[in-house]
């Protein structure tokens, strides 16, 4: 049986779709690795720049990524938070969406908002923002909000995407998030 707010996201969809939206593919793999922040390049007195230092600055932010990655997966948000600061890339998509996710774990809804919100200004394309934020609105009551992040990861990555799946789940109350 579907509900009347259900149709209304089926409805938002199709208009969206029919109005021709797309928003292009995006970086939606939920492995602990995401792209490097863009690469630092000092220069020299020379002109020249340093690419060693460049490329263990992104070793460095894909390690310390990885060990805040693997904090969140066991439940260790508050060391999560530390370590993805820590990290000094708080415009990073991935690292705002995941400071989002740990400060939502925690209950403090107020901060998830924030860095869900930063990370979309980082990237609006970014699908887990979305969702996580999706599950941000139905858990504060709003489910319109909610499904209307359903139509965006729609529109970015069709209905095949993890992203999307999961937060039509959430919606439909298949799963606990």
């Amino acid at each position: 049986m579907r509900t009347r707010s259900h149709r209304s996201g089926l409805l938002l969809v199709t208009l969206l779709i029919g109005m021709g939206l797309t928003l292009g593919p995006a970086w939606s793999d939920a492995t602990p690795n995401p792209p490097p922040p863009a690469p630092e390049k000092p220069t020299l007195p020379d002109g020249k720049t340093k690419g060693k230092k460049s490329r263990q600055s992104q070793q460095d932010f894909l390690d310390g990524y990885r060990q805040a990655y693997n904090l969140v997966q066991e439940g260790r948000y508050e060391d999560a938070i530390t370590t993805l600061r820590a990290l000094h890339e708080d415009d990073h998509p991935d690292v705002a969406n995941y400071i989002g996710y740990a400060s939502r774990k925690l209950g403090r809804y107020d901060d998830a908002k924030e860095w869900y919100e930063r990370a979309l200004r980082a990237d609006p394309k970014h699908v887990r923002t979305w969702q996580y934020y999706g599950l941000w609105h139905l858990e504060q009551g709003n489910r319109l909000k909610a499904e209307e992040h359903l139509a965006t990861i729609h529109a970015i990555c069709g209905t095949t995407c993890k992203e999307y799946a999961s937060l039509l789940e959430a919606l439909n109350g298949n799963i606990v998030y």
